[in-house]
C-alpha cells in the first residue's frame, strides 16, 4: 500500500471526514484488519484563515508548500490538499515536492464523467465559484460550470466561514443552500458539486434537490485509489505465482 500525505486542518471537522472515510475505504477493499497508511499534517486553520482575509497567496504558497515537504520528507509517497479552495495553492504545492499531487478538481471531473454529468453547479467560498483556478480546470476536462450570481456567492461564502468551518450546521443555512441549488438546477445544471469539504456536512448529497457530487468523497475515491494501485499489481502477481506454482 502506498502512503499518502494529507494536508489537513482546513478545517478540522473535513480531515476527519478524509482520516474516516480513506480508512473505511482501505478496509473494505482489503478487508481484515487494514487501514490506510496515512500522515497527516494539521495546521491551525486561524493562520490561513489571517492570510486569506488578506489574500495572501504568497503567504498560503510557503505555507502549504512547507507542509507538503514535511510530509514527504515524513514518507508520504504522494500528497492531497484536503479542502478545495487551498487547491488555489496546488501549483505552489507541485512545485515544491518530488510527490504527485491528488488534485481534487480531477477527482471531481472523474466522477462527473462517470455519472454521466456534463453541468456541474459548484458552490463552494467566494474564490473557488468566481476565480476560475478551480471552474477553469473543470471546464478543461469538457465540464461546462454554472456558480451563482456574485451577490449570492458571497452569501455561501460567508456562510461557509461564520458557520461550517467552526462546525456550526444550521437548517436555515441548510435551506438556503438547497435553494440556491435550485435556481443552479433551473439554469441548466445537471448535477452540483459540494465544492467546499463542509458542505457535505450541511447537505448531504440525499438531501439536495440534484445530483450532488460531494468533493470529499470523490477525492477520498481518488486517493484510495491510488493508494491501492500498487496493492493491486501485486495481488495479481501474488495468483500468477501460485498459479506457475500449481501447474
Amino acid at each position: 500500500m502506498r502512503r499518502i500525505g494529507l494536508l489537513g486542518g482546513m478545517s478540522w471537522h473535513s480531515s476527519i471526514e478524509y482520516y474516516t472515510k480513506i480508512n473505511s475505504a482501505v478496509t473494505e477493499r482489503l478487508g481484515g484488519h487494514h487501514s490506510a497508511q496515512i500522515l497527516l499534517d494539521s495546521t491551525d486553520f486561524a493562520d490561513i484563515r489571517d492570510m486569506q482575509v488578506a489574500e495572501d497567496w504568497a503567504g498560503m504558497d510557503a505555507s502549504l508548500a512547507a507542509t507538503a515537504q514535511r510530509l514527504v520528507h515524513g514518507g508520504a509517497e504522494a500528497v492531497a490538499i484536503a479542502t478545495n479552495l487551498m487547491h488555489k495553492c496546488a501549483p505552489a504545492v507541485e512545485a515544491a515536492v518530488d510527490a504527485p499531487l491528488i488534485h481534487i478538481v480531477d477527482a471531481i471531473a472523474t466522477m462527473a464523467k462517470r455519472q454521466g454529468h456534463s453541468t456541474l453547479a459548484v458552490l463552494g467560498t467566494k474564490w473557488t465559484m468566481l476565480d476560475g483556478f478551480y471552474t477553469d480546470r473543470l471546464e478543461a476536462q469538457g465540464i461546462r460550470t454554472l456558480v451563482p450570481d456574485e451577490e449570492t456567492c458571497l452569501e455561501v461564502d460567508q456562510i461557509i466561514f461564520d458557520e461550517l468551518t467552526q462546525g456550526v450546521f444550521t437548517d436555515a443555512s441548510r435551506a438556503r443552500y438547497v435553494e440556491i441549488m435550485k435556481d443552479l438546477k433551473a439554469r441548466g445544471a445537471d448535477a452540483v458539486a459540494l465544492s467546499c469539504t463542509e458542505i457535505g456536512l450541511l447537505v448531504p448529497p440525499e438531501s439536495a434537490p440534484l445530483p450532488a457530487i460531494d468533493s470529499v468523497d470523490a477525492h477520498v475515491a481518488a486517493i484510495v485509489e491510488w493508494m491501492l494501485a500498487e496493492s493491486k499489481s501485486s495481488t495479481s502477481k501474488i495468483a500468477n505465482q501460485r498459479l506457475l506454482a500449481d501447474r
